[in-house]
């Protein structure tokens, strides 16, 4: 199975394609090193008076941002990392101690999904798509 083929729109916003994913995060250095260490982003920028910084993605165009907050809000959007090999990407991430939400499923002929959390409590998931 192929994704579906998207009709290229032109926002009346005036997009320009860049896509900033915000998350809250309670400490803003553990959150680098593991953003950087155990997802493999690198960090674009930080502003320290903000407690604000970014992470390129390997998807030109989508960076994670990152904003230190005393408290911070759980559940909300789950961001879905596409990858080619599930079963290898998710025991990568294990290895550096991600826990996931139970086995990955298995959506026969479509997709499979494996839902994990940053150590703030952040959703995501690994996905990769099948063909068939």
């Amino acid at each position: 199975m192929t994704a579906p083929a998207t009709k290229a729109t032109k926002s009346p916003l005036g997009y320009d394609g860049l896509l900033t994913c915000a998350l809250g995060v309670a400490d803003l250095d553990r959150a680098i090193a593991w953003y950087e260490g155990v997802l493999g982003f690198s960090l674009l920028y930080r502003v320290e008076g903000m407690t604000w910084c970014e992470l390129a993605t390997e998807t030109p165009g989508v960076t994670i941002g990152l904003g230190q907050s005393e408290t911070v809000a759980q559940g909300g959007a789950a961001l879905s990392l596409g990858v080619k090999d599930i079963e290898a990407a998710r025991a990568l991430l294990e290895t550096k101690g991600v826990v996931f939400d139970g086995p990955t499923m298995d959506i026969a002929g479509m997709v499979k999904l494996a839902m994990f959390n940053d150590p703030d409590g952040n959703s995501f998931m690994l996905c990769q798509r099948l063909e068939g």
